[in-house]
């Protein structure tokens, strides 16, 4: 790996991959040797979504376990809109990923006889959720990564910038503008690259209560959806029902592996709730699990997770993380229950990618949360979003492998954006109250219209490049869920709680799109001039 210094980056033919979460990390190294140029905001190890993932990867290593009964439980999961060939291909190509990680030195939990020990989560047939120590898979995985990518000389990483702005020319990618993180006075620096792999995270961050770090506020999607890429599925967002409410920005998780351990869900009152919603009650699918928290503390009666009869003195040994979280908050989970509200986690729409991870727009890839492949549907799987992600990244190493990348021609003279501005705290703290109040765990289409409108409008006159970009993202996501007439999965709306069987289909938008809706919205909400009476 080449020293930290943008300024010597005149390689064009490098491959430049944006994030340094588990996509950008895997795919980076599955290009080596070829030369990559790997963007990283934050140090790499923080500001990843991934690093922070508890549950671990699902996949079906276990005697008995096949990729077509992971396969099913992903369609079954998905809200009827899950593309089932994409799903059956990437339960496939588990195992072998789970082994490149192992390869790459990530200690996965084994049984006494030495396989790799596998747990349940909710809505899994089977036990093939792969974890380390418990709850830290995320952490451990992308520790092993990253140290993979200092030791390769191919990947020039590059920390502490953000890209703003995708540069692209005849409708394909010819390199991206970076800046400092946090310096909206710097100068700019254009990178030039055919070849762009967007692996930025999601968009927890765009929401009041999130499990989220604060890199995930949607960047990557605006960045994609500003260069006119189709945009899929943004209205569905999923909600964690087990967020640790302790006063944290982003709130600790409480991992559904408690769950499937036999951790059950109560309120204050001391009794379970989720047994008279679903046969599976604590272990049906997140979007219901979701909204039976949430109605609980609607209706003042608080939530927790109770793991004390389950677990109790074991809790520390088997998930430090989450222990350590609660001890923080003076909370001892082996005595006393947890209190807990849903958390924006997980965005299942993203860029729109085919089975080789390219976007509509030409030398653009995009992998992890940032994109939309069509595995999730409506409602995400447990565990499949890191499997989603080296998958992925694997197919996109090796979809550019293949390809012949000319040379991008000259940059340009002028900057997408000459200047980012410095983001507006308090703007930003109203945008993500809003995003939690009006296009929440449950919805509706007085308040999404209202938010639509005020999103369209912050898009519009923002000073700072980040809140532009969040209210794009916002805008996306809201502008679809108003759109969409109906309950499925992660999207819920109480005044259309059923599902549509004619909308059994994928969302696919653009910004400009969603930029019609918000005119539309908001022409209906002028008031109509009187005309002259004509005599």
């Amino acid at each position: 790996m080449t020293a930290n210094n943008i300024h010597n980056l005149t390689h064009p033919d490098d491959v430049l991959i944006v994030g340094g979460g588990l996509a950008g990390l895997f795919c980076a190294l599955k290009l080596a040797p070829r030369p990559v140029t790997l963007i990283s905001a934050a140090p790499l190890g923080h500001g990843a979504s991934s690093a922070w993932a508890q549950g671990g990867i699902a996949a079906a290593v276990a005697e008995g376990d096949t990729p077509e009964a992971h396969a099913a439980d992903t369609i079954a999961a998905g809200g009827g809109i899950v593309d089932e060939a994409v799903a059956l291909g990437i339960a496939r190509e588990a195992a072998a990923r789970i082994h490149d990680l192992l390869a790459y030195g990530v200690p996965f939990d084994r049984d006494l006889e030495g396989r790799l020990a596998v747990g349940r989560e909710a809505a899994h047939s089977a036990r093939r959720i792969v974890h380390v120590r418990g709850d830290g898979a995320g952490a451990a995985i992308i520790a092993a990564l990253g140290e993979a990518v200092r030791r390769t000389p191919s990947i020039r990483l590059i920390e502490g910038f953000v890209a703003e702005a995708l540069l692209t020319e005849d409708g394909a990618v010819t390199g991206l503008q970076l800046r400092e993180a946090g310096n909206s006075a710097a100068r700019p620096v254009l990178l030039a690259s055919r070849a762009v792999v967007l692996a930025t995270g999601g968009i927890g961050h765009l929401y009041a209560v999130t499990t989220n770090p604060a890199e995930a506020s949607g960047s990557g999607l605006a960045l994609a959806a500003r260069a006119g890429a189709v945009i899929a599925d943004p209205e569905f967002v999923q909600f964690h029902p087990t967020a640790i409410m302790v006063g944290r920005d982003p709130a600790p998780l409480a991992t559904e592996a408690l769950r499937g351990e036999g951790a059950t869900l109560i309120n204050g009152h001391g009794e379970r709730f989720m047994t008279a919603r679903h046969p599976l009650a604590e272990l049906a699918p997140r979007d219901i699990v979701a909204r039976g928290v949430f109605a609980e503390i609607a209706a003042g009666r608080r939530a927790f997770l109770d793991a004390r009869a389950a677990l109790g003195a074991r809790f520390a040994e088997r998930f430090p993380t989450v222990y350590a979280s609660c001890v923080a908050a003076g909370i001892d989970p082996a005595t006393q229950a947890i209190p807990i509200a849903p958390a924006a986690h997980y965005h299942m729409g993203g860029i729109a990618v085919d089975a080789r991870g390219r976007s509509s727009i030409d030398g653009l890839w995009a992998a992890g949360e940032v994109s939309s492949t069509g595995a999730h549907g409506a409602n995400r799987l447990a565990s499949n979003s890191l499997l989603e992600a080296i998958v992925y990244a694997a197919r996109i190493a090796d979809d550019i492998a293949g390809c012949s990348i000319r040379s991008p021609a000259r940059l340009p003279d002028a900057l997408v954006v000459q200047r980012a501005g410095t983001p507006d705290a308090a703007s930003i703290r109203r945008l993500r109250a809003m995003m939690s109040t009006n296009v929440g765990v449950i919805r509706d289409g007085e308040g999404l219209a209202d938010a639509v409108r005020s999103f369209a409008a912050l898009e519009r006159e923002a000073t700072s490049l980040v809140l532009r970009n969040m209210a794009a993202s916002a805008l996306l996501v809201t502008a679809a869920a108003w759109s969409r007439r109906e309950s499925r999965g992660g999207h819920f709306r109480s005044d259309h709680p059923d599902d549509v069987p004619a909308l059994a289909h994928r969302t696919m938008t653009t910004l400009a799109a969603a930029r019609e809706v918000a005119r539309g919205l908001t022409a209906r909400c002028m008031p109509r001039i009187a005309q002259p009476a004509i005599a």
